[in-house]
């Protein structure tokens, strides 16, 4: 019978975050799959809000490290609380959330245990009492279903693969397990976290739109001359008032390198595509780029996808999006900021 742990990180208030949740949602469906056991192992500087919140999941053990010393991201400190969790958990299988802070130590963890690990999952199931993990190769281009028989197996779940875990909180007391802090684990020192203002936060994971531009923004336009600053007003103006996430093509993300015109705020972390990030939106809108394959690739994970281009011959007008508007995107754009700023 499979023991299952579910092993997160709590963020500075203790709680947990969405993408947690997620991974919480497949170990408990695993869990009923293949009627084994569930153990859930949290660590961080408060772990006890987060212990109360998912008191119902349904978990066996509630096991935790907590202190200072695990508040933030640092390596040598998160893999061996990750590693002492696993360890006391005695799991086969541990389900954790593909966040940054995980995917930097859990190879290294499941390296320590002897076990194995597999990143970008995005569902687990139970095929003939046998855990199966569907997830993607070559950047999320090729999906594959695979299993294996050495334990501990270490599964990243993807965020937005699974809905989050929703129950009633209540309370909980963890059983605490006791992590030496030695001078070899301190060694690097985190100073701080240096973050953007609200309203300058350009990439928005749980925004309900992603807005893409793409290179013809900067391009001349109808007069013959380039536009950037307007471009930029615009779409500064749109994000701020509907809260979206952006994104770019590499067409455009790449112009700042050829000495061209471009966007300020437009940076490689904002690109979508086939070299970029393959974003979980429900809605997705695209100005000013044609929709060629490299790029439309990051949004198969789109729920509703519309375009806007002057072209009606575009990549998107070829089945890559429900709705294509063929129109000027600098005059569709300022209607709707001018619609949005009348609510």
């Amino acid at each position: 019978m499979d023991n299952i742990l579910f092993l997160a990180h709590t963020e500075a208030d203790g709680t947990l975050n969405k993408t947690a949740l997620e991974a919480l949602s497949s170990a408990v469906e695993l869990k009923q799959a293949l009627n084994g056991t569930l153990d859930v192992a949290l660590y961080g500087a408060q772990i006890q809000p987060a212990a109360n919140s998912i008191a119902a999941c349904g978990a066996t053990r509630f096991l935790a490290v907590c202190g200072e010393s695990f508040a933030d991201a640092r390596f040598a400190t998160d893999a061996a609380a990750s590693e002492a969790l696993v360890r006391a958990s005695g799991a086969t299988i541990v389900i954790a959330a593909a966040t940054s802070r995980n995917a930097r130590v859990m190879a290294a963890v499941a390296h320590r245990v002897g076990g194995c690990v597999d990143t970008h999952v995005t569902d687990v199931t139970a095929v003939s009492g046998t855990p199966t993990v569907t997830r993607w190769f070559y950047r999320q281009r090729i999906e594959g279903s695979l299993t294996r028989t050495q334990r501990p197996w270490i599964l990243l779940l993807d965020p937005g693969s699974r809905p989050a875990w929703k129950g009633e909180p209540g309370s909980i007391t963890p059983q605490m397990i006791d992590v030496p802090i030695g001078d070899s684990l301190l060694r690097t020192s985190v100073k701080g976290l240096v973050t953007p203002p609200a309203d300058q936060q350009t990439i928005r994971p749980d925004a309900d739109l992603l807005f893409v531009a793409g290179a013809g923004w900067t391009k001349k336009q109808k007069d013959g001359q380039t536009h950037v600053p307007e471009a930029e007003t615009i779409i500064v103006e749109f994000l701020r008032s509907s809260k979206a996430s952006l994104g770019g093509s590499k067409s455009l993300v790449d112009i700042s390198g050829e000495n061209q015109s471009t966007l300020h705020f437009m940076t490689h972390l904002n690109q979508v595509g086939q070299t970029g990030s393959s974003p979980r939106h429900p809605k997705g809108l695209a100005a000013c780029c044609h929709g060629e394959e490299p790029h439309t690739v990051g949004w198969r994970f789109i729920g509703e996808r519309r375009a806007i281009n002057l072209d009606p011959n575009c990549g998107w007008a070829r089945g890559k999006a429900d709705v294509l508007y063929v129109a000027d995107a600098f005059e569709v754009m300022s209607k709707v900021n001018a619609l949005l700023s009348a609510k």
